[in-house]
């Protein structure tokens, strides 16, 4: 019997004929958040916010509740607002209610179509939503319902299995961590990105990769980082999709709120860079993956296994047996692994890593080696080995 489930939800309702009462709700076995927001019909203007917070993992979540007041008075729909959403609530407080806090956001946007329509329907009572909706976007805009697709569906190539490196070759390998996140780019985060780096200088790593949430690193920055502490520092973004987290790499668009991954994956396919699904059986950490039911051939079906070129099977925030499951549904798929300890704390960084057969010097080196399938995951320091070392299909 399934013991876990996910499960997001609004509810879009009118309160009198001036306001809407909204109601939203993020919950599965780790997070359980919930807002409730009032907001007037006619600019769509938040007028009051209460949210809730029920289960978290990270102490400094429940923080978010006060930096929520701070949205009273945004306008849905005026300039800028999701990022705005994304600095006040996420950075200041969190960013599981930043994103909530936009799904309701784009619910009442959806309630006003239907209402407009609804009006509309007093002259043509056979007017259909979607022929209305096609007909009130302005000229070059996709109807908010209606999902653009691409004409042709072309298949996207795997990346290359993992290959073992000749070990009598002179080629250097390097060990880098995939996965870190720093304060406070990443509001779940207490790790400054300078100490970040010293601690993984200090336990031997070769490199980190700066990956935090919807969050992308001024490359000058970075490079500054590189030359002061004399360390490879390499930029990420852990981005939020409809169908779960994404590791991205050599994508510099700033991405704010919740992505289709099919979306995701053309953005990143024009920028050449490479998708990694994060931490893919996350959450069950209440009940084993036997008891939740769940076999590896019911994981391969997994829509989201279609639109990545590789899978972490290493995470430092999962359970054993989570990443025993995620190597097993990896291995039957053919894609390739990876290793990152999903740092939030200083100590954390290196718990696993990613061991690559090639020099890796900059953003473009570590894509094409990604793309190769030249790696290796595994465990770094701190805790027991599983799944490491290379295969071969």
């Amino acid at each position: 019997m399934l013991k876990f489930a996910r499960n997001k939800i609004v509810d879009v309702s009118l309160k009198d004929m001036d306001t809407f009462a909204v109601h939203g709700i993020l919950d599965d076995d780790i997070y359980s958040v919930e807002l409730d927001l009032e907001i007037r019909i006619a600019d769509l203007e938040i007028l009051s916010i209460v949210g809730r917070w029920h289960r978290w993992t990270t102490p400094g979540c429940p923080r978010a509740i006060q930096p929520l007041q701070e949205a009273v008075g945004f306008r849905i729909g005026e300039e800028g607002f999701g990022p705005k959403v994304h600095k006040v609530i996420g950075r200041k407080g969190c960013r599981h209610f930043a994103n909530l806090l936009l799904e309701c956001c784009h619910s009442t946007k959806e309630a006003v179509s239907v209402l407009d329509w609804q009006k509309a329907k007093t002259e043509n009572p056979d007017l259909e939503l979607e022929e209305y909706r096609q007909e009130a976007a302005p000229l070059g805009e996709t109807p908010l319902a209606v999902e653009s697709t691409p004409a042709e569906e072309v298949p996207r190539p795997r990346s290359k299995p993992i290959r073992k490196p000749d070990r009598n070759c002179s080629t250097k390998t390097m060990t880098i961590d995939l996965h870190v996140h720093t304060s406070p780019a990443s509001p779940c985060s207490s790790a400054s990105v300078d100490a970040l780096i010293e601690e993984a200088k200090r336990i031997g790593l070769d490199g980190i990769c700066l990956t935090d949430h919807n969050h992308v690193w001024d490359a000058t920055r970075v490079e500054e980082l590189r030359q002061k502490h004399g360390f490879l520092v390499l930029r990420g973004n852990e981005i939020t999709t409809n169908q779960g987290d994404v590791l991205v790499f050599g994508l510099d668009k700033n991405i704010q709120g919740i992505i289709d991954l099919k979306e995701l994956r053309r953005e990143v396919d024009e920028a050449n860079g490479f998708m990694i699904v994060a931490h893919p059986f996350r959450g069950f950490l209440v009940v084993g993956v036997d008891e939740a039911g769940l076999t590896p051939e019911k994981a391969m079906e997994r829509p989201l296994f279609n639109y990545v070129d590789a899978v972490e099977i290493l995470n430092g925030k999962v359970t054993d047996k989570e990443n025993d499951f995620a190597l097993t549904v990896t291995e039957g798929l053919g894609l390739s692994g990876t290793g990152g300890s999903d740092a939030h704390e200083v100590e954390e960084v290196g718990m696993y890593a990613t061991e690559f057969y090639e020099e890796i010097r900059n953003e473009q080196d570590l894509v094409e080696a990604l793309k190769s399938g030249a790696y290796s995951p595994i465990t770094f320091q701190g805790v027991k080995q599983i799944g490491a070392g290379p295969s071969e299909s």
